[in-house]
């Protein structure tokens, strides 16, 4: 019980407080006397270093020890929220962010792994769901809590909230979760590994950020993206020659992992664009003000956390790929009905399907990976999903904000996150019909199972639900 309330209320943390943050960046602005491009990188700068660091997280988790591993990211992100409640100024704001980021790029993947290590098969899945289903519920009270704390005491007290709820998961960790790591692994870390990794990483995601602003061609931004680029393939090239990886290439012969991994991306980038375009409907288009804004968020946020509990339970019954394919069917016919909504008292039903499936496909993708991975590998495979999770999600935040910014001038503002609402809803539902589709023909030719799994007689990678 130790073991789930400390990464639990770790998870709480995180979820809670990045989306109460993104209804403060305005108000953020005000008070540091900034213009509100400025201040959003105090979102864009903790995606950043969690985007380069989830694998690192994951694999010095898997390496050194998790227990050790999560009690430094927990420690990191209080530390980052003292820093970010006492900034200031916008500079020292956006480092403490980037502190945060690190303790919770390490807090991620090592929770998973850590609930994966501790809990027995049969029960595994169950607590991993409820713990996303405890995260969740700091998703669903995340934009409540930024909205209501920047009106009245100010947006200041979001990161004081997470200081004793962060000592609290601390304390508990420290008592309760016991250790565990790789025995196969040697106690050495591919540093030169993850140098390139971080690299790649940061250049392609600071392209990504910046893109929109400094001008999709221009040299900065295409010199970004080739550095991103060159590092990726020297990444590649040392991992195929290291004698101990940061990231074995060959999870990536685990089908069932990649579809999990590639349907959770998809998920994740519609859950990205759907917050983003009705954060800018809500207050641009409907006027509404920041705590309004946040109670309308409510009903989908409310489905998103019942989201782990149910793909949790959808796992006993189903295939992981199974579940991830209905979450997209739900998640897409969301997003294309949401495009379509005229009528105010239907949109928030709507938004609130919209955010169970989406949030399913995102929540249980961390579920359903564990199932299909060898346990001692659970923070390496946690840590590559997550990277991808929010890489992706940047770069279709960064695609939405681009197209709105090219469209805007000539389309009313409503009509533009109409039409990107309706191609990404299209968008999920052809990722839900090509993991299907891929899915069956797997089963037919006997190929569920990864080839390391076959190799060495593993059922960790086989997917419950009957087949292959």
């Amino acid at each position: 019980m130790g073991v789930f309330v400390a990464v639990a209320a770790a998870l709480f943390c995180v979820q809670l407080d990045f989306f109460a943050l993104n209804l403060a960046v305005p108000g953020i602005a005000v008070e540091l006397g900034v213009t509100v491009s400025a201040a959003q990188w105090t979102l864009s700068a903790y995606m950043l270093a969690i985007g380069c660091f989830f694998v690192v997280g994951g694999r010095v988790g898997d390496v050194y020890g998790r227990r050790g591993a999560l009690l430094v990211g927990i420690g990191l992100f209080a530390a980052g929220s003292v820093g970010c409640a006492l900034a200031p100024g916008l500079g020292v704001l956006v480092v403490a962010r980037i502190v945060q980021g690190v303790g919770a790029a390490f807090v991620f993947p090592v929770s998973v792994s850590v609930v994966t290590n501790a809990f027995p098969e049969e029960g595994r899945a169950r607590v991993l769901g409820a713990v996303f289903g405890v995260a969740n519920i700091g998703t669903a009270v995340g934009p409540f809590v930024g909205g209501g704390f920047t009106q009245g005491p100010g947006w200041r007290w979001i990161f004081w909230l997470m200081v004793p709820l962060s000592l609290f998961s601390l304390f508990v960790a420290f008592v309760h979760v016991p250790d565990s790591r790789d025995v196969s692994a040697p106690r050495e870390l591919d540093l030169p590994g993850c140098a390139l990794l971080v690299c790649a990483l940061a250049a392609v995601t600071w392209a990504v950020e910046r893109g929109d602003a400094w001008g999709w061609g221009s040299a900065r931004t295409l010199v970004c993206f080739v550095v991103g680029v060159v590092a990726g393939v020297l990444f590649l090239v040392r991992e195929r020659l290291a004698r101990h990886p940061l990231v074995d290439l060959r999870l990536f012969r685990n089908v069932p992992y990649v579809l999990v991994t590639a349907m959770g991306s998809l998920s994740n980038m519609g859950y990205a664009v759907t917050v983003f375009l009705a954060t800018l409907y809500l207050q641009g288009v409907r006027g509404l003000s920041p705590l309004l804004a946040g109670t309308v968020f409510l009903a989908p946020a409310l489905l998103v956390a019942v989201s782990g509990p149910l793909g949790a339970r959808l796992g006993r019954f189903m295939r992981p790929t199974l579940v991830m394919a209905v979450a997209g069917v739900v998640a897409g016919t969301g997003m294309y009905a949401l495009a379509e909504v005229e009528v105010w008292w239907l949109y928030v039903p709507v938004f609130a399907w919209c955010g169970l499936g989406l949030g399913l496909g995102w929540t249980f993708s961390g579920v359903a990976t564990q199932q299909v991975v060898a346990p001692e590998r659970a923070g390496e495979a946690s840590g590559v999903l997550l990277t991808f999770l929010v890489t992706s999600g940047g770069v279709a935040l960064a695609g939405s904000a681009a197209v709105i910014s090219a469209m805007t001038p000539q389309h009313p503002p409503q009509e533009v996150y109409d039409a990107i609402l309706r191609v990404g809803g299209l968008v999920v539902l052809a990722g839900a019909v090509a993991v299907t589709v891929a899915r069956h023909r797997l089963v037919r030719l006997g190929g569920a199972l990864s080839a390391d799994a076959r190799a060495a007689g593993r059922g960790g990678a086989r997917e419950p639900g009957g087949g292959p």
